[in-house]
């Protein structure tokens, strides 16, 4: 199984990480239609493909853009004391959770989080899930609400942060944007690349056009190309014997 296995692993490879190796290009009008979903509701939803190398430097890229210090995860909640150490002081990062293998969680993402000054981040996510699709979302909308940590910007999978009712059920985005009708969605647009859910995969689209824009559906960022994350991932029967809950 590839992916990061090891503690030394993935501390190496957040290190070499470099959070300044991207400049997110960006229209003028996008730009406006962002600062406006956050001037009139606090919020700004942007989805993405888990495990993609590059998803992180656009988090960014759009935060440094926006002025923003506050960032909402689809994180289990329930890492955020093991998210807070790390944020301090570098360890935290033995819990399970962390090493599942979605690629929600990546070496670049914990690289970000140390590189913006004054970061508040909101984990939004549960382990347990209860219900079905739409009450987990429902569920997930309630805690973004509840942190009062706005403007905020609130990263999730794409099918979490559409604002309507897809085939799954009503998304996280939906909820978000009936409580704050003014709420703007970014939608990730991944061209020809790599990325690591459960196990590397690969897509090939159309080339996406770089940068922030808007598109025909709403906002979105282009990425012509992309690479596979660095994942922290154990097998399921490794995670106890392996790691301190």
């Amino acid at each position: 199984m590839p992916g990061v296995d090891t503690m030394d692993g993935l501390l190496l490879a957040v290190a070499e990480f470099d959070p300044d190796a991207y400049e997110l290009p960006v229209e003028a009008a996008a730009l406006d239609r962002a600062r406006r979903s956050l001037d009139a509701c606090g919020l700004l939803l942007l989805g993405e493909v888990h495990g993609v190398r590059e998803n992180p430097l656009v988090i960014l890229g759009l935060m440094r853009l926006l002025g923003l210090t506050s960032l909402a995860l689809e994180w289990p909640e329930e890492l955020k004391p093991q998210l807070d150490r790390y944020l301090t002081d570098g360890t935290g990062l033995d819990h399970p959770l962390w090493w599942l293998g979605s690629g929600a969680i990546t070496a670049g993402h914990l690289a970000v989080l140390r590189a913006v000054r004054g970061l508040r981040v909101t984990l939004f996510d549960g382990w347990t899930h209860a219900g079905d699709w739409s009450q987990r979302d429902a569920l997930m909308a309630q805690r973004v609400l509840a942190a009062h940590a706005e403007p905020a910007l609130v990263v999730a999978g794409n099918l979490h942060t559409l604002t309507s009712p897809t085939d799954l059920g009503l998304p996280m985005g939906a909820c978000l944007a009936s409580a704050r009708p003014s709420l703007e969605s970014v939608r990730i647009d991944y061209g020809t690349g790599t990325f690591y859910n459960f196990e590397p995969r690969h897509i090939r689209n159309h080339p996406a056009k770089a940068g922030l824009g808007v598109g025909e559906d709403g906002l979105v960022v282009g990425l012509p190309e992309f690479t596979e994350a660095t994942v922290p991932h154990l097998p399921a029967d490794l995670l106890d014997s392996h790691l301190t809950p």
